[in-house]
């Protein structure tokens, strides 16, 4: 799926000023023109680069530096009080840092854990629902006598996955389908809010990652990140873009569930963060993905004629926990 030719894929250095695509949604309020536009524009951006800017997205600057404020807050506290609601078996909870190493990726062996902490959420399932207890389906935890944080983050997770619901429209139009047409893979979204936190590194060694590159497993991430900086983006042909901070954007890109979707068409592209800046650096990932029990085989739109699907057909729930298992510290099982 990925270029993994050796020519530049064990060094992780920006080596050209290239820009990612940056897409206007316009709040969402165009007409059928300007959809088109739109999805034709996301389309070259996915086909190329599998990453993009989207702006005027309709999510208040403010409620982006809510968050914000309320990640850094969560990981200033001491580690005691993160450790309380250490990650567990559902995948909810506070990760220390150094306990993810990226096994999976097909760009480069990662040979040490990932030099950042993290407080992951995911799509809330109560006690009383048929899903309870099933693999990653359970409660969230949050930090006790944080309340301000728990409204952040609560009032953030209603306007991001609005935000993707309608996104996902954008991503139906742009293959060629009617706007509803993946609407049913996504009743009962997988869905993952990371607060990541990446101390200052500058003198990191060059195996030395704050995230490895990887690619994400899913349909597609909306990244909020700071003003610091440190993510790059693998070019097509070789070489890495520096995805520079934009005040009021995210960062859209495609995971590899939505590349197997759309045949190749489009591209899960390999990324990976190293802050080497002094000071301490935030980003916001939230992962959009189908209901678990989604079986994912290429869309028909997305086939030439004359083509054949280039992937078996995968249960999501299957192809999520293989990664999950592989790259997590506390999903391994004791040996005997």
């Amino acid at each position: 799926m990925a270029d993994t030719s050796a020519a530049d894929t064990n060094r992780f250095v920006a080596q050209d000023v290239d820009a990612l695509p940056v897409i206007d949604l316009q709040n969402f309020a165009f007409d059928e023109a300007g959809a088109d536009a739109i999805a034709k524009a996301l389309d070259d951006a996915f086909s190329n680069v599998g990453f993009c800017y989207i702006a005027n997205t309709g999510v208040p600057v403010e409620l982006m530096d809510r968050i914000f404020a309320a990640n850094a807050a969560f990981h200033a506290q001491p580690m005691e009080k993160k450790q309380a609601i250490a990650i567990n078996e559902w995948h909810r909870g506070y990760m220390a840092p150094k306990t993810s190493l990226i096994v999976t990726s097909s760009v480069a062996k990662a040979t040490k854990p990932n030099n950042s902490e993290s407080l992951m959420f995911m799509h809330e399932v109560a006690e009383t629902s048929p899903r309870f207890g099933a693999p990653l389906q359970g409660p969230n935890q949050w930090p006790a006598d944080m309340p301000e944080f728990r409204d952040a983050v609560s009032a953030y997770l209603v306007a991001v996955d609005t935000l993707a619901r309608r996104f996902t429209r954008l991503i139906a139009r742009a293959l060629d389908m009617a706007p509803e047409s993946l609407d049913d893979h996504f009743k009962e979204p997988t869905t993952f809010l990371r607060l990541l936190h990446y101390p200052p590194n500058p003198d990191a060694a060059e195996d030395e990652f704050g995230s490895a590159p990887h690619t994400d497993y899913g349909f597609i991430t909306i990244l909020l990140q700071d003003e610091v900086g440190g993510l790059q983006v693998r070019k097509k042909g070789g070489g890495w873009i520096k995805a520079r901070p934009v005040r009021g954007t995210f960062v859209v890109n495609v995971g590899d569930i939505l590349a197997r979707w759309t045949n190749g068409r489009w591209q899960s592209t390999p990324h990976g963060v190293r802050n080497t800046a002094n000071v301490d650096r935030y980003s916001i990932p939230f992962f959009f993905d189908p209901d678990m029990a989604e079986t994912i085989e290429c869309l028909e739109s997305c086939l030439k004629p004359g083509d054949a699907p280039r992937y078996e057909p995968v249960l999501y729930g299957d192809y999520l926990m293989e990664r999950i298992d592989a790259n997590y510290a506390y999903r391994a099982r004791p040996a005997g």
